[in-house]
């Protein structure tokens, strides 16, 4: 159409350091790999005997910055290759960028460092947000189709039954470096927008004790502890605990973090071997979003209660690194991961009173609401209840798998190459059930449990639903290979692919409508080239293809005439065709040597478009239920802009980035929109954009050494405006932009003890990250004496103004 507008996308970064402390390259804040990898963050034994924490580091004029090209099971992977070599955006947080936010989410160091990030609280906690990259989602709310993949010293945790990331779940001390990966298919399925490439501390890299306690606002009380020891020159101990305790600023959004990572290795001159393992324990009062015209009275308020997470997870890796020769290196890995999950979810209900008062009907006044053995349910409930349910949900994956890569770099023709090929096989089963519990809804939307649990029911030729016990099993298979040679010292190509095989099966535990099989297979390719124009400026340009496979989740709710309540209630098993995304970027980044430090900047640009992309659609026909659906193609471009300069007295940033997510084909889907037809219904048009992905965000940040020991800093975060989750249509107003200030300082009193304190939100600005819209006739507004919700947008609100202190100890 005529008005759809074409966007190329760019990114800059610069960055400027100064000093011997830190040396950074490519955009500053790269991995920095030395030889061997020393990153002190703590005092080492030769420290305790007179130098300071920061004489204590390992330093060196102009280390190699190196990016991962394949998941790497250890820090040093064979596979890395110099970032001047790599032809896609180069996005990369090291452990201090993360310990400077204070937070124990390693999604607020990815926001404040990496210039296309945007997080949201759609689940109404912050432990729990949603990562957005250039318009691609890692989130763990189910039902959100998920277009990231995140790695974890080159395992896949994105879950198995909706490939969903639960953050919480991450050990944030224990992270060394975070790389967001962008144009490269050896990251295997859902790397639709890219991965993000955790790699984890280990005793050779961290050597010393550090105690880290904080307290504040809301009830924050949080406190990490790492110890870290090479033992000679061949063994290696690190461990790291968390813990998070937070009232919550809104009602019943109380949370408990208990999270551990050890790490156990030996090395030689060709050998490198790492045992680690993990566990954590957390609960959430996940209090997603409420209606506008509840925040307008009270900005703690909350909509129907409980809703309540409680996320498990124990996992164990074997990983190995072989010289097999001068020019070969094998790695390998093993893993083990089980995974839990329980929900309880407060709602509404299509439950209500028959037209004979007795019973109790599904939808309206004569159709049977049943109980868990198929009977009609009797009415126990006062005429004058309101009715709701308390849906139960709970999910135990166990995944498992292997992988196995060998990089050489022998020349070819004479010329410097890098050639990695690899494999990996995973396989999941996982356990999924669902029931209801009928409620009733008090005046403060709290629901409480009647004990009589819903059976299969209402209308089948409208939408039914009932408890569901799901068996599914995952089985993924990838063999992939790339190859960077070096044309001329100045110019290298790069070129590959991966071939993804994935097969999913359904196994319905009390009948037949879930049971499925389903096959996806796909060779996605590579290829880019990288041009160093001068010693100090690269260009890159880069075309790649990639694929996600519908999830056990999506496959069990796809039917539009059997839709079910998101994440609880599965009905039937039709066909969804896997997503595949086609990606272009290009791009120039540089470093500049100053007199004050060094200057790191980038600006490029990207283009991904997916084909038979999959949406998460509201029933027309059943309010409250919806199903999952391939939208035809959708485009996601835009810009990436960042400077930083870093000195021994003073760091400062700034980026910007524009992001384009648009729907390129015509489509009509069901809304929760005002704008809704009569049938429950928008249309899409071609050029409409996606909504929850704002266009603009601009960053900015500094740092200053007012003396050797008291520091000071700040941030910025200025987020345009964006459309409404159900908006699609682009029909309604949009959510408002908002701009954030943070502030924080320490002070080194010893080499042993440093205080610091930070202030989140300086001017206490009031304002939600996502918005949605809810039925405004479903329940009555208790909190204006009963009235009809008139307003029907629904937003998650964000923390208001907070203070936190602490106190770091480090020996």
């Amino acid at each position: 159409m005529g008005g759809v507008r074409v966007v190329v996308v760019a990114s800059i970064a610069t960055s400027v350091i100064v000093g011997k402390d830190v040396a950074f390259a490519q955009g500053g804040s790269e991995h920095v790999q030395t030889l061997p990898p020393v990153e002190v963050t703590a005092p080492s034994d030769g420290a305790k005997r007179g130098r300071s924490r920061e004489a204590a580091r390992i330093v060196r004029p102009r280390p190699r910055v190196v990016i991962p090209t394949a998941p790497a099971s250890t820090a040093s992977s064979a596979s890395e290759i110099d970032a001047d070599k790599v032809s896609a955006g180069i996005n990369v947080v090291d452990s201090k960028q993360i310990e400077r936010t204070g937070s124990p989410n390693v999604t607020d160091a990815l926001l404040h460092n990496v210039p296309s990030v945007n997080i949201n609280e759609v689940s109404g906690n912050p432990f729990q947000p949603n990562l957005e990259f250039r318009g691609f989602v890692a989130s763990p709310v189910s039902g959100t189709p998920q277009g990231l993949a995140v790695y974890q010293n080159g395992v896949r945790i994105n879950e198995a039954f909706g490939d969903t990331v639960n953050w919480d779940l991450i050990p944030t001390a224990a992270i060394r470096s975070a790389t967001i990966v962008t144009n490269n298919p050896a990251f295997g399925l859902n790397a639709l927008g890219g991965a993000v490439d955790l790699q984890m501390k280990d005793g050779f890299s961290y050597h010393g004790t550090e105690v880290n306690v904080m307290g504040g606002s809301f009830g924050r009380i949080q406190g990490s502890a790492q110890w870290g020891k090479q033992i000679d020159n061949h063994y290696a101990v690190y461990g790291a605990l968390e813990g998070a305790h937070d009232d919550g600023f809104r009602n019943f959004s109380q949370s408990d973090v208990r999270r551990f990572y050890g790490d156990i290795a030996y090395r030689n001159d060709v050998n490198e071997f790492h045992l680690n393992m993990g566990v954590a324990d957390n609960k959430f009062g996940a209090t997603a979003t409420v209606p506008n015209e509840l925040l307008r009275q009270y900005w703690g308020a909350t909509y129907t209660t409980p809703q309540i997470t409680t996320n498990r997870v124990g996992y164990l890796n074997l990983t190995g690194k072989v010289e097999a020769t001068p020019t070969w290196t094998i790695e390998g890995a093993a893993h083990l991961r089980f995974f839990g999950q329980k929900t309880v979810d407060g709602n509404p209900t299509r439950v209500q009173p028959c037209d004979d008062p007795t019973l109790l009907c599904f939808g309206d006044g004569a159709t049977p609401a049943n109980d868990v053995n198929g009977l009609q349910l009797g009415n126990p409930f006062p005429s004058s209840a309101f009715l709701g349910e308390i849906d139960r949900t709970s999910t135990r994956s166990t995944t498992a798998g292997l992988s196995l890569q060998a990089t050489n770099d022998d020349k070819l023709l004479g010329h410097d190459n890098r050639f990695t090929i690899g494999a990996s096989y995973d396989t999941s089963v996982t356990w999924f059930n669902a029931s209801a519990e009928l409620a009733t809804i008090g005046t403060n939307y709290v629901l409480s449990g009647s004990g009589i649990y819903l059976g299969p029911s209402g209308d089948p030729s409208v939408g039914e639903i009932g408890p569901v016990s799901l068996r599914t099993t995952n089985q993924y298979t990838g063999i992939y290979a790339l190859d960077t040679f070096d044309v001329t010292s100045r110019f290298s190509i790069t070129g590959g692919g991966r071939f993804n095989s994935a097969h999913i099966s359904l196994e319905d535990q009390l009948g037949t409508a879930l049971n499925g099989t389903h096959e996806y297979d796909r060779f996605n390719p590579i290829i880019g080239g990288t041009f160093k124009i001068t010693p100090e400026l690269t260009a890159y340009a880069g075309y790649s293809e990639a694929n996600r496979a519908p999830t056990p989740l999506e496959l069990g709710c796809a039917d539009p005439a059997h839709p079910c309540t998101i994440a609880a209630f599965l009905v039937s098993d039709p066909d969804l065709k896997q997503v595949v995304s086609h990606t272009v970027e290009a791009g120039l980044r540089g470093t500049k040597d100053l007199n004050i430090g060094t200057l790191s900047w980038k600006f490029g640009g990207f283009r991904a478009k997916n084909t038979d992309d999959i949406l998460a659609i509201p029933s027309p026909l059943l309010p409250g239920h919806g199903y999952y659906q391939n939208v035809g193609s959708t485009r996601r471009q835009g810009i990436e802009a960042e400077v930083k300069l870093n000195s021994s007295a003073f760091q400062v940033y700034a980026s910007y980035a524009f992001i384009d997510a648009r729907f390129l084909d015509a489509l009509q889907v069901g809304s929760n929109s005002p704008f809704a037809d009569a049938d429950g219904n928008v249309q899409i048009l071609p050029g409409n954009q996606i909504p929850a992905v704002p266009r603009h965000r601009v960053k900015a940040g500094f740092d200053y050494a007012v003396t050797d020991k008291f520091k000071v800093g700040g941030d910025a975060l200025w987020v345009s405006s964006q459309y409404f989750v159900g908006d699609e249509s682009n029909q309604a107003p949009k959510l408002p932009s908002y701009a954030v200030f943070n502030a924080h300082a320490s002070y080194q009193i010893n080499k042993t003890f440093q205080i610091y304190g930070r202030i989140d939100n300086i001017f206490d600005k009031r304002y939600a990250t996502y918005g949605t819209f809810f039925e405004t006739d479903t329940l009555p507004n208790f909190a204006n004496g009963g009235a009809p919700f008139t307003d029907p947008r629904s937003l998650s609100p964000a923390r208001p103004r907070a203070f936190y202190a602490g106190l770091k100890v480090t020996f």
